[in-house]
């Protein structure tokens, strides 16, 4: 992995509390820092996430309907199977 370097300032109570942190949980200063930034940076936006929530929405919505048509389908093809079994028996095909 080719890496570049970043520089940043910050207080020294904050970059106390961050060399804490990192100690404290046996991780260098840097991998917290890229671990922070990899979780900051994959958020989803605001518009993002109100999308999201529609298309959650939406999806509630159409599940009954699919599970009630599933239903529907898995019904009608017992139905048709068994017909078809009982030409076949009538036809001395199937027993």
């Amino acid at each position: 992995m080719q890496t570049e370097r970043v520089t940043f300032l910050t207080s020294a109570e904050q970059k106390a509390a961050l060399d804490a942190f990192a100690a404290s949980n046996g991780m260098s200063v840097g991998h917290v820092v890229r671990e922070a930034a990899s979780q900051y940076i994959g958020q989803p936006t605001a518009e993002e996430q109100a999308e999201l929530a529609m298309l959650i929405e939406q999806a509630n919505e159409a599940i009954p309907k699919m599970r009630a048509s599933l239903d529907n389908m898995i019904e009608t093809m017992d139905r048709t199977h068994r017909k078809v079994d009982a030409f076949l028996r009538d036809a001395g095909i199937r027993k």
